[in-house]
């Protein structure tokens, strides 16, 4: 005789593409559930919503610059934040997303950030918090410590954001 899961591969969901860890089992990053532009799936959003909530995700922030299907978080039951990454006075947006990231993750929250790729805005922004909270000690083995665990090389606006998370002022402790 055969033993049944008690929940099916479906029920599971599907694990969002380009998912990494940044704090295991506290803090990851992946590209836009469902993917973005031509290869965006309404299916496969789905299945990926449903992987995050079953991972016991209590928290998704989008820093996509339009908020589409993010109401899409609240039919499945997942919480969500849209945090759009400006295209100017990013260091002040810095210093507000730093600190309300560190505040979730000192409450216990495990939380999903994702832009529609997983590129240099969110790798960049990733980067520039670990530095900024102390978590990495330089510039350089930040953008090399976030490279490798996405495995992907930060361009210019990545960096750019490094850059300017090294001149924030530092966490309170």
């Amino acid at each position: 005789m055969m033993a049944v899961a008690s929940k099916g591969k479906w029920a599971q969901g599907i694990r969002p593409r380009n998912f990494h860890w940044v704090i295991t089992d506290h803090l990851a990053v992946c590209e836009r559930p469902g993917g973005y532009g031509a290869n965006h799936r309404k299916v496969r959003r789905q299945e990926e919503i449903i992987w995050v909530r079953e991972q016991g995700f209590t928290c998704v922030i989008s820093i996509t610059g339009a908020p589409h299907n993010l109401h899409n978080y609240d039919e499945l039951g997942v919480v969500w934040r849209h945090r759009p990454l400006p295209e100017d006075d990013r260091a002040a947006f810095e210093l507000t997303f730093f600190r309300e990231l560190r505040q979730l993750l000192e409450s216990g929250e495990r939380v999903l950030i994702h832009s529609e790729e997983l590129g240099d805005r969110v790798c960049g922004l990733i980067a520039g918090y670990l530095l900024w909270n102390g978590l990495v000690d330089t510039a350089p083995r930040t953008v090399t410590v976030v490279e490798r665990l996405t495995q992907r090389q930060l361009g210019p606006l990545g960096r750019e954001l490094v850059s300017m998370a090294e001149r924030l002022p530092s966490p309170e402790v």
